[in-house]
């Protein structure tokens, strides 16, 4: 058996097949860990998002800014100029397809508790225990009856920093943003969400979030999307790996062995860059 992590998608289903190919990806053994962002903006959100609902318990994938959208834009939020939704909106399975994404996780952690797997990112106040416990708190309000209200109010930047005291929907904004848009912050643990270049082009006074200095969640193993700028994929002095490398962007489709840290990549020059990373 061999466990598998895989960037962001986003609805590159054929690169997906061809880099499973290459993995000689067998369901009936190995696993799949997914980052997010299955859908939007490339041409096979439907598809992409039923073949992984079609492998069950041999695939976990966390939710990303782009399936959360997914989910707004299905309960009355406007899209994107550059969404490639319709075609789930239009399903016949749509309902089902809505219901399982919903129910998929923001934080999912290996047996021995030594890996996690999320979107974006994390604060440093948070250790795992702490992250643990708001990804748990964000996927309860987006599993339960008040859900779409949730999926209304979730849009935002504020508040912008870690409080313990945070309620309601503030608190479940932050969370979300932090597990789904997540890039920079400052060392106190500021977030800001705007910039999304490269390490190296942010403004003065911001650190990927990875790298701010004492960060809480630095003794775990952390594979991450999210980042298709971040300009290579491990970063070992931190103990991550960022494993959106552009696929819908022109770039490639990386999947990491978590076994033994082998990388295998298919290019994915069909798809052409249509308005920024997102």
């Amino acid at each position: 058996m061999s466990l598998y992590a895989i960037g962001d998608l986003q609805a590159c289903y054929d690169p997906l097949r061809r880099l499973l190919d290459r993995l000689r990806f067998d369901p009936a053994r190995d696993r799949l860990w997914l980052t997010g962002d299955l859908v939007n903006r490339g041409p096979a959100s439907l598809q992409t998002l039923r073949f992984v609902k079609s492998l069950g318990d041999t695939a976990v994938t966390v939710l990303g800014n782009h399936d959360l959208h997914l989910l707004a834009v299905a309960h009355g939020r406007r899209k994107g100029r550059h969404d490639t939704l319709d075609e789930v909106l239009a399903a016949p399975d749509r309902e089902d397809l809505l219901h399982w994404l919903r129910h998929r996780p923001l934080l999912h952690e290996s047996a021995d508790g030594a890996t996690a797997l999320l979107h974006a990112g994390l604060p440093p106040q948070w250790d795992l225990a702490q992250a643990r416990t708001c990804a748990r708190e964000a996927e309860a309000a987006l599993q339960g009856e008040d859900y779409a209200e949730l999926l209304r109010e979730m849009y935002g930047d504020q508040p912008d920093r870690w409080d313990e005291g945070l309620s309601g929907i503030a608190r479940l904004r932050f969370i979300i943003n932090c597990y789904t848009r997540l890039r920079y912050c400052t060392a106190e643990g500021r977030l800001d969400l705007k910039p999304k270049g490269a390490p190296g082009t942010q403004p003065a006074g911001l650190l990927p979030w990875f790298a701010v200095p004492g960060r809480r969640s630095a003794n775990v193993r952390l594979i991450f999307g999210h980042w298709s700028t971040l300009g290579r994929v491990h970063w070992p002095e931190h103990r991550v790996w960022g494993l959106d490398t552009g696929a819908v962007w022109g770039g490639r489709l990386t999947a990491l062995c978590l076994d033994d840290g082998r990388l295998e990549a298919v290019e994915c020059p069909e798809y052409q860059r249509p308005g920024g990373e997102g």
